[in-house]
This record gives C-alpha cells, structure tokens and sequence, in this order.
C-alpha cells in the first residue's frame, strides 16, 4: 500500500514537473515573441516615427469622442455634462422610428446612394480602361489632367456652378435645349430632377480621381500577356475583356464592398447648397436631418441617437457585404 502511495505521488509529482515545464516553455516563447517585436519596432523606428501622427490623428479625432456616443441614450443638457445627464434609454430612437421624416430620409438615402452607386462605379473603371490604351503620351497626360481637375473644385464653388448652368433662364444646359426647340427646365426646383442632378454632378467631379487607383492595378499587368494574345491574333477589345479586367476584380471588389458600407452616409454639404423648399421632398438625407436637429435645433441627444443609427447600419451592411463577397471570392477586407 505504501508502494502505492508513493507512486502515485511521483505520477502527480511528474505531472506537476510536466506542466511546470510546458508553461516555463510557453512563457519563454511569449518571451522571446515579445523580444523580437521589440527589436523589430527599434530597428524600424523611423517608419514607426512617420506612422505616428496619423494613428495620434486616428485616437484624438475618431476614438476619444466615442465617449460621447452616450448622449444618444441620454437627455443631454451643457449644463450638467455628458456623464450627469439623465438616461432615457432608446427614448430618442423610438422618436427617430416613429417620425414621418423616417420613411421619406431613408428611401431618399438609399436612393442616392444606390444612384450614386450605379452610375458613378463603373464610369471610373471605363475611363481608367481606355485611358490605359492611349499610346500618345501627350494626348493622355492632358486628358488625364482635364479629368483629375474637377476633384480639386470645392463644394461651394460646385454648388455655384451647378446653380449657375442649370439656370432656367441664363444656364448653358437651358439655353442649348431653346436652341434644339425644347423648353426649359427648372431643374432644381423640381423633385424628380435633384437625384439625378446630384449624381451626375458627383460623378463628373470625381471620376478621374477614382480612376487613378484603376490605372495604378493596370500598371501592374504583364505586358508579355498582351504580347502572347497579339500574336494569337486577340482584338484589342477582347485584351481588354481577358486580360486587363480581370486584373481589376480585386480592387472594384475591395471598393464595391467600401462603397456598399457607406450606402447611408450621403455628405450633407452639397445637399444643403443646392436644397430648396421645392426640391426638399427628393433631396432630404439623414446628414441634412442630422444638421438641422442638432446645430440649428440643438437637439444634441436625438441628433446622436440619429447619426449612431446610421453608423450601425453601415456597419452592419459593410460586415454582410465582406462576408457575401468573401465566399464568393477571394478577395475581401478581412
């Protein structure tokens, strides 16, 4: 018996050897792991030095005011600050839910968004494509610079312009309809006509800046690919279908599934500019709405519950979005 028992001590005595050993030699792994990161984060510190500034912009401008993301739930009043106003749970979203405004913000959100979407994705991809084909060299730096040039025009001065070219009595877009016999049209003071003119617009302004990230995938295809199909006696239109863009599926995947996140986050600036009593029916957004309750209302707390509501719903759309092009693809965010 007392063989027994002193067996069964040193099995426990060696089980406890064991496990001592087996997590002295998991700690000196972690320790070792911790030891090269470290060594690589000093013999790299410049690029760490550089990277800096951004992630200090990133925790100061994007994560700190998380903190006030409460308010949502809060009835906030300056007076008493974020942290002693009263709680009011989903008080401001069921206001939000329950509101006439909702129906009519959302569709005309995803109304544009979805516009936006169609019209202004692929036109990018278009013009990239055939600006990549262009053998003169002077011909395409100008046309590339002619198309680059509207990204740099601000909001305001679009907005003027816009303004001024659809003038229904001096706008160049009126003026040229009289001339081919039909009469003008007011176009920012008719509803149906906004989500077009806001797209268009955009679409115009940005899209030689979007095309510069295509341009920078098609520099990366093989020209010995375009060689082989050459001397197969391949079309430059069937080069382009075979070879030039499927090197672009996995960054249009990648901007598709970003674009899709943001589906209901509509700027409200050049909205604001070009919105009137006449057209608000088609051009009112949730960002429009966010403004007008919280600065010129100062209903700060219904104002977050608003704008937190928008966030989760793109980022829940972002997530299915990734996860639907990730099985079936493979290319994804994550």
């Amino acid at each position: 018996m007392g063989n027994e028992v002193t067996g069964d001590i040193s099995k426990i005595g060696r089980g406890t050897f064991l496990m001592t050993l087996h997590g002295e030699t998991i700690s000196n792994s972690t320790s070792k792991r911790r030891q090269k990161r470290t060594k690589g984060i000093l013999k790299n510190w410049e690029l760490y030095l550089f990277l800096l500034p951004a992630l200090l912009w990133y925790i100061i401008f994007c994560y700190v005011p998380m903190y006030g993301i409460q308010i949502a739930f809060k009835n906030f009043q300056p007076g008493l600050g974020i942290w002693d106003s009263p709680w009011v749970g989903l008080r401001h979203f069921k206001r939000f839910f329950n509101s006439h405004y909702f129906g009519r913000l959302i569709k005309n959100t995803i109304g544009i968004s979805l516009y936006g979407l169609l019209l202004g994705f692929p036109i990018p991809i278009i013009l990239a494509l055939s600006i990549n084909e262009l053998n003169d060299g002077l011909y395409k730096k100008t046309l590339q610079t002619v198309t680059y040039a509207p990204h740099f025009i601000s909001t305001v001065v679009m907005a003027g312009m816009i303004i001024m070219f659809l003038s229904p009595e001096t706008g160049i877009v009126n003026l040229a309809l009289q001339k081919l016999g039909k009469e003008p049209i007011p176009f920012l003071t008719k509803p149906e006509w906004f989500k077009t003119v806001y797209v268009v617009s955009g679409v115009w302004q940005s899209m030689g800046w979007n095309s510069i990230i295509y341009l920078a995938a098609l520099s990366g295809v093989d020209p010995q690919l375009h060689e082989a199909a050459i001397v197969d006696g391949a079309s430059r239109l069937k080069r382009i279908w075979y070879i030039n863009l499927p090197a672009l599926v996995p960054t249009m995947t990648i901007l598709l599934i970003l674009s899709a996140g943001g589906i209901l986050s509509v700027g409200h600036e050049k909205i604001l500019l070009l919105q009137n009593n006449l057209n608000i029916t088609s051009s009112d957004v949730i960002s429009t709405y966010v403004y007008r309750a919280g600065l010129l209302s100062a209903q700060y707390s219904f104002s977050s519950a608003v704008g937190l509501f928008n966030s989760i719903i793109n980022a829940i759309i972002l997530i299915l979005v990734n996860q639907f092009a990730s099985r079936v693809s493979e290319n994804s965010l994550w």
